[in-house]
């Protein structure tokens, strides 16, 4: 079985070298690069071109800079931030610039491993605090200003406020007693409405509807 090809970019050295131990001890994992920086970040990608690349939003020339030129030039690249901001400008701006996850330094080895695989497999993963967080901005919806939340269906606000405390489509199955194949419909049906592209720009676009924002 090929090995997942990982990047740690992180300009405190101990931090990094921590994650590189963890993500060590997986024997389908391997680290292929490593930096301090975000021009370190972009050139390992466009050098390495790893699977999933982890980094931090407060570094030398910043994260959210490095990750909007390698979802730019590197695409194939998947981004996972892991970092001590709960800025929820700086969640905000990492998912426009196309990361694929945003996790807390203070998650444990396990679930580390657990988020990098899911994000590896195609899935968008945010902390569940903050897609809580992006969910609960009060309506100020115009009666006269339909708007496209109201166009779900209440199986799709459901599927959606499960979604947002980082559910997958297989555990939200499970929980609403449905196939798998019947939650990925619905949760086309919710991107499309919602004119997101992947689970949690779906989540931010609600979050700014509800807002009355745009």
């Amino acid at each position: 079985m090929a090995k997942l090809r990982i990047a740690v970019v992180d300009d405190h050295p101990l931090m990094r070298d921590g994650v590189e131990h963890t993500l060590a001890q997986e024997a389908d994992f391997e680290v292929v690069g490593r930096g301090g920086s975000a021009q370190e970040a972009i050139d390992i990608a466009r050098a390495q071109s790893p699977d999933l690349m982890l980094l931090d939003v407060n570094m030398p020339g910043g994260g959210i800079n490095a990750a909007k030129e390698i979802g730019t030039t590197q695409p194939t690249v998947r981004l996972l931030f892991l970092t001590v901001s709960e800025r929820m400008e700086d969640v905000t701006a990492a998912l426009e610039a196309g990361v694929r996850g945003y996790v807390l330094k203070g998650i444990g080895g396990p679930d580390l491993v657990r988020t990098v695989r899911s994000v590896a497999a195609g899935e968008t993963y945010i902390t569940p605090d903050f897609a809580a967080r992006l969910l609960a901005a009060p309506a100020t919806r115009s009666k006269d200003a339909p708007e496209p939340l109201e166009a779900l269906t209440v199986r799709e606000e459901q599927i959606l406020r499960e979604v947002s405390l980082g559910l997958t489509n297989k555990e939200i199955a499970k929980k609403l007693d449905l196939s798998e194949k019947t939650i990925k419909h619905y949760m086309s049906g919710v991107l499309h409405k919602l004119s997101a592209r992947n689970r949690v720009e779906a989540i931010v676009a609600s979050r700014r509807l509800k807002g009355g924002s745009g």
